[in-house]
């Protein structure tokens, strides 16, 4: 099974099943997906002989018609698409300068049906600098704060029982967990929806180096060893 072919399944889990009704005979989920991707392949850039860099905020832009009926499912549309984004990139090798968003726009003069897609490479403003560590314990570090890794292990996620809380929909209740053993830092994923990023290749499980950018949702966090 191709990979728009389980955005199409995951779209129509997340709406209960009535994706069959709400887009029949009109602009399809999976045709958005489709013109996602062939942005990403058309902006691909060659930056070295193991980095190919892609756009990473996209635009989609619809007619008003189209943009009226897909709004009522804006916020699950925009997070699967973003994930498809991310599994593609996986696919192809692509790497991300920040986090993946998406968002969708009505255009006054795009027919009903069409889409267009605008995109741009983009570094996160949430990126702490990549200066050299500094004092302390090792620590995640991210706009919304600093996050000390003070245990052998600390939970990631949106569930009120997680060490490092972060409110961010595409953030699971248990994401990820980070597990320091001396010098030794590993982050490893916890069978997320969205999956763990680091330098935005996805991981199962990878030891973590002074500078690396954890992306988990949209949210970037920063690692920062003991200094």
């Amino acid at each position: 099974m191709g990979l728009l072919d389980r955005f199409e399944q995951r779209v129509d889990r997340a709406v209960n099943g009535a994706f069959a009704k709400a887009f029949k005979a009109e602009l399809q989920p999976v045709e958005v997906a489709s013109a996602l991707q062939n942005e990403m392949d058309a902006r691909a850039a060659v930056v070295s002989r193991s980095r190919t860099v892609v756009p990473n905020v996209y635009t989609v832009h619809v007619s008003p018609e189209d943009y009226e009926r897909l709004s009522v499912y804006d916020e699950t549309l925009m997070a699967e698409f973003a994930v498809m984004i991310r599994d593609y990139a996986q696919q192809q090798q692509y790497s991300f300068l920040g986090s993946v968003t998406v968002a969708m726009q009505p255009d006054a003069e795009r027919p009903q049906g069409t889409v267009d897609i605008v995109s741009e490479a983009k570094v996160d403003h949430d990126v702490a600098p990549a200066a050299g560590p500094q004092g302390g314990s090792p620590r995640l570090e991210g706009a919304s704060g600093t996050y000390h890794l003070a245990k052998p292990v600390t939970r990631i996620g949106r569930g009120m029982d997680a060490d490092v809380r972060i409110e961010d929909p595409g953030v699971s209740r248990h994401h990820a967990e980070i597990r320091v053993a001396g010098p030794n830092v590993v982050i490893k994923d916890l069978g997320s929806t969205n999956g763990t990023y680091v330098n935005g290749t996805l991981v199962a499980e990878q030891p973590l180096r002074d500078g690396n950018v954890v992306t988990i949702g949209s949210t970037n966090l920063t690692f920062r060893s003991v200094g």
